[in-house]
């Protein structure tokens, strides 16, 4: 009995461990693609469910896609209206992984051709760099699942003495209900749904569940898959926070709709399929209930983002919300998020020196933003740290160096801003009325360009010999004219820094 426990164990630890592997290595390989391909593919509800299924069948992970699309409408690049699309795809999508367990590791039993291609998974890992190790560990990822659901399979045959439907809860509805919530907690814990169907299906086939009690566990795993989502928006923006919301609503209604109509549809499951058996049954019945959600959520789409919308109320965010350390798992989310961040920041400070060098020259926001922008800037770079990017990620590289541009000049304008003898100087300057006011309006827009900061400095010159001129004709006092020069010198600064943020600020984009 021991043995099979430690074997059912090792089992269910391998074939999680394989998914993770698997996961990671598909979602480097398409995690840049699939970013852009659903900023681009999004533009109705329908064509969003279908990139979302799409994208999770080929990473094989509906919580990576979620929290990919979580940290696309953080970061901009999704409207929330357009995210909710991709999550009813991703829940689709999900359902490939029970088909493929079911045909290849159940039916074909594939674990023992599994040993000699672990074995080529290893020397690709050992011996290749970049793609030819990452698809090494992608292989490596795939036979694992199948190594794990062979141990899963043996050790159930030692099990079946004490483990069987009459020691779950009852197939009433109570105890289906309860067999819900059991599974949506430990999809929640060990954070993959597929391992989860994997342990269903093999205690499936061996008599230790019911097919209604499998069912039921298997609604409950779809719920489960929202907690990683809902952690992951706690730190971030309303959008964010509605996204993770209409995650778990949909997932909710979703499993009220398939939980009434496990009687109705079992006969009908069994017989849709030659051979009807219990297994084919509940992979059916997993495809099957994610497709009429999807289906009926996909006309109302519009009413339920209003209804989110209003059960996510607006509050302030801290200009450095967003920077989730669960995004560090995907470079790509990771620099959207960042890019977030520095977009919010620069939007607040550029707002703020518009303001000082307004005619109303009024200081409050500037201030603020000052010492809320430190504490920002200081956080994105802790973050920046922490992302880890493959050498041949040559993108993300580019990326993630603009970035740590953008923070360069964040602490040089932030300088800048605590200089407030210079503001005054400058806005006393009649003959700098112009240019003051043009660089003004220029924040305002957020529309500062390395033009602007050019006729500028090229203006000052001119300025400056003016004034030195002045002060050997007497008409104007040595340390006026270190005032005057210095506002100057303060307003081309400025000018350059706000210019070279927005530069880098598209890169990063």
């Amino acid at each position: 009995m021991l043995n099979d426990i430690v074997t059912g164990l090792g089992g269910v630890g391998l074939f999680l461990l394989g998914m993770e592997i698997m996961t990671d290595a598909l979602r480097q390989v398409a995690g840049r693609g699939l970013r852009q391909a659903l900023g681009r593919l999004t533009a109705s509800p329908l064509r969003g469910a279908a990139a979302g299924a799409v994208a999770t069948a080929v990473i094989q992970s509906s919580t990576a896609v979620s929290l990919i699309t979580i940290g696309a409408v953080g970061a901009g690049i999704l409207g929330f209206g357009a995210s909710l699309g991709v999550l009813y795809g991703a829940n689709i999508g999900t359902t490939m992984t029970g088909w493929i367990v079911m045909v290849l590791g159940l039916k074909l039993k594939l674990g023992t051709l599994a040993l000699p291609l672990l074995f080529l998974a290893a020397m690709l890992i050992l011996l290749g760099r970049d793609r030819v190790a990452r698809a090494g560990r992608g292989l490596a990822g795939f036979c694992l699942l199948f190594i794990g659901l062979d141990m899963m399979q043996a050790a159930t045959g030692g099990l079946g003495a004490w483990l069987s439907p009459e020691v779950l809860p009852g197939d009433g509805w109570g105890g289906r209900l309860l067999l819900v919530l059991i599974g949506a907690a430990i999809v929640a814990l060990i954070q993959s749904s597929s391992t989860a169907l994997a342990l269903v299906l093999v205690l499936l086939g061996a008599g230790a569940l019911g097919f209604a009690q499998a069912a039921a566990l298997v609604i409950g795993f779809n719920m489960g898959t929202t907690a990683t989502g809902l952690l992951a928006s706690l730190g971030g923006g309303r959008a964010m926070r509605m996204t993770a919301l209409a995650n778990l609503l949909f997932n909710i209604g979703t499993a009220a709709m398939a939980f009434p109509l496990l009687d109705l549809v079992t006969p009908l499951l069994h017989g849709a399929w030659p051979g009807g058996d219990d297994q084919t049954a509940l992979v059916l019945f997993h495809t099957g209930f994610n497709l009429v959600g999807a289906a009926v959520f996909l006309p109302l789409t519009e009413h339920f983002a209003a209804l989110v919308a209003r059960l996510v109320p607006e509050r302030p965010v801290p200009l450095a919300k967003g920077l989730d350390r669960r995004l560090l798992a995907d470079e790509g989310a990771a620099l959207d998020a960042a890019q977030a961040v520095a977009d919010r920041l620069r939007h607040k400070l550029f707002a703020a020196l518009a303001q000082a060098l307004g005619p109303e020259g009024d200081l409050r926001a500037l201030s603020s933003v000052t010492v809320q922008g430190r504490e920002a800037v200081a956080a994105l770079g802790t973050f920046l740290s922490q992302v880890r990017i493959a050498p041949d990620r040559s993108h993300e590289a580019a990326r993630h160096a603009a970035l740590l541009h953008q923070i360069d000049h964040f602490q040089r304008l932030l300088e800048r801003c605590e200089q407030r003898d210079r503001l005054a100087a400058l806005r006393q300057e009649t003959r700098l009325a112009r240019e003051v006011a043009a660089v003004a309006a220029a924040l305002r827009q957020d529309r500062v360009r390395p033009r602007l900061a050019g006729l500028i400095e090229r203006r000052s010159r001119r300025y400056r010999r003016g004034v030195l001129l002045q002060e050997h004709a007497g008409l104007v006092a040595v340390t006026e004219v270190f005032e005057r020069t210095d506002a100057l010198r303060w307003l081309v600064r400025v000018t350059d820094h706000a210019a070279r943020l927005s530069q880098h600020a598209r890169e990063g984009r």
